[in-house]
């Protein structure tokens, strides 16, 4: 299965691990390392996660407060967004198809 991270996506991965590397050496690839993990599971079973729009699910990322919105699409993941579930709450949903 092909993944696809909207820019918008990768831009908020790359801050997200930033932020954590500033916070403690090491974290930003721990987290890098728990989204990875999150997308393999979606690999698995993409349609078995919650729906939160016509089309869109979402998946918590482990350890992180982080929501991981995605659209399925044959044979394609496309990440639409890489959400903090604390800061500005909600405002993703411009973003959910």
């Amino acid at each position: 299965m092909n993944v696809v991270l909207l820019p918008p996506s990768d831009e908020e991965l790359e801050e997200a691990i930033r932020y954590y590397d500033d916070q403690l050496e090491g974290l930003g690839q721990q987290f890098n390392d728990c989204f990875l993990d999150t997308i393999r599971y979606i690999e698995s079973g993409p349609d078995s996660w919650k729906k939160v729009g016509e089309h869109t699910r979402r998946a918590n990322i482990k350890l992180f407060p982080y929501l991981v919105l995605y659209v399925h699409e044959q044979e394609t993941i496309v990440v639409t967004c890489i959400a903090h579930q604390h800061r500005e709450p909600q405002y993703y949903l411009y973003r959910v198809w």
